[in-house]
């Protein structure tokens, strides 16, 4: 089986170009095998493809009713087998489709459990995804296939993120913004801090207590009163 993607007139006759790494082919692979889908009770809404390794497709049904999902894979996965078969074990990930792009992209992302989806760029369709850490790999795919399959599948442009990288990169950020004068301390101490060069929450909790404590006027209470007093502006704690 193979897709006619081209026809060319010849002086020795007509040329016919096949293809089997053509998303379409895919797709037509996929209206043959089920009935829903060439009936039009199943909507392919899009096919992308890193040929003979993985798909995306990307399925609907206005009928409630209808599990799109379920009736591409097909009873204990025979529909989709048949067509992986066909493809030389190509994987493919059947994906519901749905209007509201922080569930879309976070199902396009399968096989990978994503924990939250954050729109950074409504108009430029940028979005951030953040998975725990042991599912990071997985989200990314081996030489990024997976988070790049998704972005097509989606039209968004889409960063992966651990969650616990995500976490300590909101932390530093908060960290950069909170400056001395914003500490619930007296203006004496704001001015050692600012003079010795720590003018933000940053450099100050860089910097070791002892460190702290050898700047004039500043001794283990005082600094463990700066400390707390970060803590509780930036909510990690007392």
């Amino acid at each position: 089986k193979a897709l006619i993607i081209d026809v060319e007139r010849k002086p020795k006759g007509p040329v016919v170009y096949l293809s089997r790494t053509h998303p379409d082919f895919l797709r037509r692979l996929l209206e043959f095998e089920i009935p829903e889908i060439r009936e039009g009770i199943v909507e392919i809404k899009g096919v992308v493809r890193d040929p003979g390794k993985r798909a995306k497709v990307a399925v609907y049904s206005k009928d409630p009713k209808i599990d799109p999902v379920g009736a591409c894979v097909g009873m204990r996965g025979s529909r989709i087998q048949a067509i992986v078969r066909e493809l030389n074990g190509e994987k493919i990930d059947i994906i519901a489709w749905s209007e509201n792009p922080e569930v879309f992209i976070a199902r396009a992302l399968a096989p990978a459990k994503v924990l939250r989806v954050i729109i950074v760029d409504r108009e430029n369709k940028e979005a951030r995804c953040l998975v725990q850490d042991e599912q990071l790999s997985l989200a990314i795919g081996k030489e990024g296939q997976n988070v790049t399959l998704a972005a097509r599948l989606t039209g968004w442009k889409i960063d992966v993120k651990a969650q616990s990288a995500y976490h300590k990169e909101v932390e530093e950020e908060k960290r950069s913004k909170l400056t001395v004068d914003q500490l619930p301390v007296s203006d004496r101490i704001k001015k050692i801090l600012r003079e010795a060069g720590y003018p933000t929450a940053k450099e100050i909790m860089a910097a070791s207590k002892e460190e702290l404590m050898k700047l004039p006027g500043l001794g283990d209470k005082t600094v463990d009163k700066i400390y707390r007093a970060i803590y509780e502006l930036l909510n990690v704690g007392g």
